[in-house]
């Protein structure tokens, strides 16, 4: 198969849900930035709705599609069939969808940037982190869970509970400096304080994740038990 061809497949393999999701997500904050200039709204509401929407909507795709992702080769002896190795398509279907989701990311943020939303402290490539650390947190825990727990259903579930329980605790442990750490909403939740420091540790405890997750999609038992009943 040529390689044209290979990553042709592992795109079908990502499945339509996987490649639609961040172009509208990335149209709907687009509009909202357009309807909010036209009619006037409240700038300070808006641009907090514009930036929440992009650090948690992309992260949040993100880490349901890596939760999702293996779950889409339901026959176990399949997977350990798959040319050139299970643990390699895995990661092409990932790099696809991944790939989708960063690039409608990135031209949101540049879109902002250049109409005016864009007022937080760090702009250019490093307003990029914004959404791109706690997407890939979300993304390897979801890849761990997914690798882990053997369940398509739980990984989501873990995903999604985490997501919201970030939400809902974000406030009251504002000031814990270990909660400070690993909170993926910080630039809504309290802005640029601490927040290089935030993005960087998300994003090395991101790598530990994800080759925790790859070791654990080597155990060729573990792969071919498939999901638990």
């Amino acid at each position: 198969m040529k390689p044209v061809d290979l990553w042709r497949h592992e795109a079908r393999r990502a499945g339509l849900p996987a490649l639609l999701g961040p172009p509208v997500l990335a149209a709907l904050i687009l509009l909202l930035a357009a309807f909010g200039t036209r009619l006037g709204s409240r700038e300070e509401n808006t641009r907090w709705m514009l930036m929440g929407a992009l650090e948690m909507g992309v992260p949040l795709l993100s880490g349901m599609v890596a939760a999702t992702l293996p779950g889409r080769d339901p026959v176990a002896e399949l997977r350990l069939a798959i040319p050139r190795g299970y643990r390699p398509a895995l990661l092409r279907r990932l790099a696809v969808a991944l790939g989708c989701t960063g690039a409608c990311a990135v031209a949101v943020c540049a879109a902002l940037m250049a109409s005016g939303w864009w007022t937080f402290a760090y702009g250019g490539a490093a307003g990029q982190l914004v959404w791109l650390a706690p997407a890939l947190w979300l993304a390897a825990l979801g890849f761990f869970a997914a690798a882990a727990l053997r369940s398509t259903a739980a990984a989501a579930s873990l995903v999604a509970f985490v997501w919201t329980g970030e939400q809902i605790v974000g406030g009251a442990l504002a000031d814990n400096p270990a909660y400070r750490l690993l909170h993926l909403f910080a630039t809504t939740s309290w802005g640029s304080d601490g927040w290089p420091v935030n993005r960087l540790f998300l994003m090395s405890t991101a790598v530990l994740l994800a080759v925790a997750g790859w070791l654990l999609l080597g155990n060729a038992e573990r792969v071919l038990r498939g999901e638990p009943e």
